[in-house]
């Protein structure tokens, strides 16, 4: 490790934004890495990642929206192929369960790390929504999504809100940020914020034990009773304590099945393409990435290492604010 940043497995003791050990990111996401610069609970702090080939990337453009399989990559395979509903998908985790940091992709920021979200020059916190503690899920987004504020949904009338697409993980294991997980799709929930289009897509981790009994948001409804609820309880107050009016929902606030679900996520995914293939205004995203063939954008390892190495060196975790316990 060299002195200028942090590993995962190194910075585990000096964190407060999570008590799971990074080793286990290591251990059970091998395809990457994460580099922390700045002073956790700062403002300076990010999160970086990197392939498995050490080498410095964006999460938001670099890291695939789908899981790759043996299929993918010319592998004779016994099965047939899985069609997009039963395909697993990367997700990003942004904030972990029961914690109150308003963790996030910096989307207009170079390589796109993980930092705290600021508001009126402090760092953010969501409010506990009674009876909850913080987030309750893991919640994160999809790599190569992007919810384009061009674009009209057909049914809500509102445009995105020019961010990855949103993903809630029910599954039971407390993740940190950075950590990329495989989760199954079940459904989504089309939630308006400020006039703004935010799907909020219902997924579980792959790795969970009860992945296999959960597979559409049906299956939630009857094997995870009252927590759809409160999910939509949750995002409809979550804003309230900081003065600001409830959201609203499309579809009178009820999920959406999982094919919705795919649907909508691969128009995201579309989206995401024109952006990073400079088609559209990019609307002050950031797009520098070193994977996109045939994005403008792409820039070399060397590149991407100086971006990284420009932050400040990774320090002593600064106290948590009363707001963040």
């Amino acid at each position: 490790i060299g002195a200028k940043g942090a590993s995962t497995k190194y910075s585990a003791k000096v964190m407060n934004i999570s008590a799971v050990p990074h080793l286990c990111y290591l251990r059970q996401t091998m395809h990457y890495q994460t580099e922390e610069r700045g002073h956790p609970n700062s403002t300076e702090y990010r999160i970086y990642f990197k392939n498995s080939e050490g080498k410095y990337i964006s999460p938001f453009h670099d890291i695939p929206l789908k899981v790759e399989t043996d299929q993918d990559n010319d592998t004779p395979a016994k099965k047939p192929k899985k069609n997009d509903s039963e395909v697993l998908f990367n997700m990003v985790v942004e904030v972990p369960r029961w914690s109150n940091a308003k963790m996030e992709i910096a989307t207009k920021e170079p390589l796109n790390p993980i930092k705290q979200d600021i508001k009126k020059g402090k760092l953010r916190y969501v409010a506990n929504i009674f009876p909850h503690k913080g987030y309750i899920w893991n919640y994160g987004a999809l790599p190569q999504t992007w919810e384009n504020p061009n674009h009209i949904d057909k049914e809500t009338k509102c445009c995105g809100d020019n961010d990855p697409i949103d993903v809630c993980d029910i599954g039971t294991e407390v993740c940190f940020p950075g950590q990329v997980i495989q989760v199954k799709i079940l459904g989504i929930l089309a939630m308006i914020d400020e006039g703004e289009m935010d799907w909020k897509v219902i997924a579980i981790n792959a790795k969970d034990p009860d992945a296999k009994n959960l597979n559409n948001i049906e299956d939630v409804f009857n094997r995870r009773p009252g927590h759809l609820e409160a999910t939509v309880d949750w995002f409809r107050k979550y804003k309230v304590p900081d003065g600001k009016p409830e959201n609203h929902f499309g579809f009178n606030g009820q999920f959406q099945d999982k094919d919705f679900a795919v649907d909508i996520i691969k128009s995201t995914h579309e989206h995401w393409r024109a952006l990073v293939q400079k088609q559209m205004n990019n609307g002050g995203i950031e797009c520098k990435n070193i994977s996109c063939c045939e994005s403008p954008f792409k820039c070399s390892a060397d590149e991407a290492k100086a971006v990284v190495q420009s932050a400040p060196a990774f320090g002593a975790a600064h106290p948590v604010s009363p707001e963040g316990k």
